[in-house]
């Protein structure tokens, strides 16, 4: 289990860093939000692509026992417990999960901004 060794909330930057040994990630919490393990956002095992969250930010982080963290959002969601272990692979695979999601995003028409209508054009 990789539990950090430090945890801080930058809200002024909308991201939360995570610390193991010398090693620190800073993750935005547009990325969190998407990626959250709740069963709203991995809907049991078939995903329920998030948008529209470019904006959102953290407004609360709080253990979840000895083995996760609760993170609480402004657009209201608080269900995901991100465990010791998810926390690593989303610091570890950042890049990987950002460019899929980005990927997923543009395959279905979406947008990371709420106010942008994207519009896709059937050739």
């Amino acid at each position: 289990m990789h539990i950090p060794t430090a945890i801080q909330l930058h809200k002024a930057s909308r991201t939360l860093t995570l610390t193991y040994g010398e090693a620190s990630y800073d993750l935005p919490a547009e990325f969190l939000r998407v990626h959250s393990p709740s069963a709203e956002v991995q809907g049991h095992g078939n995903p329920i692509l998030q948008y529209g969250k470019i904006q959102v930010a953290l407004v609360g982080v709080e253990p979840a026992g000895q083995y996760a963290l609760k993170l609480t959002f402004d657009d209201g969601h608080d269900s995901g417990l991100y465990s010791w272990d998810y926390l690593y692979q989303l610091c570890t695979r950042k890049d990987e999960l950002w460019a899929d999601y980005l990927a997923e995003l543009d395959k279905a028409g979406k947008s990371r901004d709420p106010a942008e209508s994207v519009v896709r054009l059937m050739l």
